[in-house]
């Protein structure tokens, strides 16, 4: 049997695959079994922070592997608490705890912020405001805070304790939070919603209301975080700093890591046996993250904005373009064209691009060349144009 066969022999058939096998890839270029080149403007949904093959990543990786592979928590590791420190001055936070993937960065401050309320508030402070159209992950919890109601089927009984917001409602949102209310979990741009970013208003907002209430402020930086915005997180954007923060995605550039970080009011709040990972700061894990991060400057956040803007500025007014929504290197792309079938044109043209509802999606990697950019975004015209 080939790839596929096996796949779908033996792997649950729990994703809607597009027909290409990646055998390697080289920067922003990936390359098939069919023998095509693919320029991906995806970036393995946005984890491929500086793309595929990138050689100091590789050698972090490589330089730690020939250390040690693992070790359980239980000692300490100095590529674990050197990342750590890297987000804590990143972030303007104080403390992390590391997992394995975005669900479980959510899920720990979901535990930590109801532990926060009881603690703080009292008995029953256990409520939590997200948004409608966001996503936070796909076990149980997670998805009982996500505000789609496509997700809450077949696996009842769900969590409770999770109440939903219009998102850049400000009333929707006061009539939602009162004393019981112990957070409110937000992403600062959607991503599976539809790339749909918060207003600055509705931002303020939630910050009042924080003061007003005494709950804490959850952003969910995973799909947002490490650069992806032109900001190494998305709320820096707005001139906030949440109580907690989720990150994962691009953060391990390839492997898998989840971060959740801690700010004055709950970096002590979790401790010891409250929670727990067995895989959670692997040290290779580890390093390829920190050499991601180290390199996330200042430079490279304003090339990613910059990136953004351009890109915007290419499809604005173009046959078929709608609007494009989303801030940096991600970004929605409305058109009058069915958005599947327009990914469907792309990829046999040789460019990947994702979906986000009824939008294109825009994923690529950080330093993915304009040479690149300008062929993938004639590619997207042409296939728009021919699907009208």
């Amino acid at each position: 049997m080939n790839t596929v066969e096996k796949d779908q022999a033996y792997i649950a058939n729990t994703y809607a695959r597009f027909p290409v096998e990646i055998v390697h890839g080289a920067g922003s270029v990936a390359y098939g079994a069919d023998g095509k080149e693919y320029i991906d403007m995806g970036a393995g949904i946005a984890v491929n922070t500086f793309g595929y093959a990138d050689e100091a990543y590789n050698a972090a990786v490589k330089a730690q592997l020939d250390a040690f592979q693992h070790t359980s928590n239980l000692y300490y590791s100095a590529p674990a608490a050197d990342l750590a420190e890297a987000l804590a001055k990143k972030s303007g936070l104080k403390k992390v705890f590391f997992g394995n993937s975005g669900a479980e960065a959510n899920e720990c401050a979901i535990k930590t912020a109801r532990k926060w309320g009881v603690e703080h508030k009292g008995e029953g402070a256990f409520n939590i405001v997200t948004l409608q159209g966001s996503f936070h992950g796909r076990t149980v919890t997670t998805l009982s805070a996500t505000g789609q109601d496509v997700f809450h089927k077949h696996f009842d009984p769900f969590t409770g304790g999770f109440s939903y917001a219009p998102i850049n409602d400000a009333a929707a949102l006061e009539a939602l939070v009162n004393e019981k209310t112990c957070a409110v979990m937000v992403e600062f741009v959607q991503g599976e919603g539809g790339v749909n970013p918060l207003d600055a208003a509705f931002v303020r907002k939630i910050f009042e209301l924080k003061e007003k209430y005494d709950f804490l402020v959850i952003a969910d930086e995973v799909q947002t975080g490490n650069g992806r915005t032109g900001h190494y997180f998305a709320y820096q954007a707005f001139g906030v700093l949440p109580d907690i923060v989720t990150t994962a995605k691009g953060l391990g550039g390839g492997l898998p890591i989840g971060a959740c970080l801690f700010g004055e009011k709950t970096a002590d709040v979790l401790g010891r046996g409250d929670h727990g990972s067995t895989f959670g700061g692997n040290p290779v894990v580890a390093a390829g993250a920190l050499s991601i991060v180290k390199r996330i400057d200042d430079a490279l956040l304003a090339e990613v904005a910059k990136k953004g803007e351009y890109i915007k500025s290419k499809l604005a007014g173009a046959t078929g373009i709608l609007g494009v929504t989303g801030m940096g290197l991600m970004l929605g792309v409305k058109t009058l064209a069915d958005a599947k079938k327009v990914v469907m044109s792309c990829l046999e043209k040789g460019v990947l691009f994702l979906t986000a509802k009824d939008k294109i999606r825009l994923l690529p990697a950080l330093n993915i060349p304009y040479a690149l950019i300008d062929k993938a975004i004639d590619v997207l015209l042409e296939s728009v144009k021919e699907a009208l």
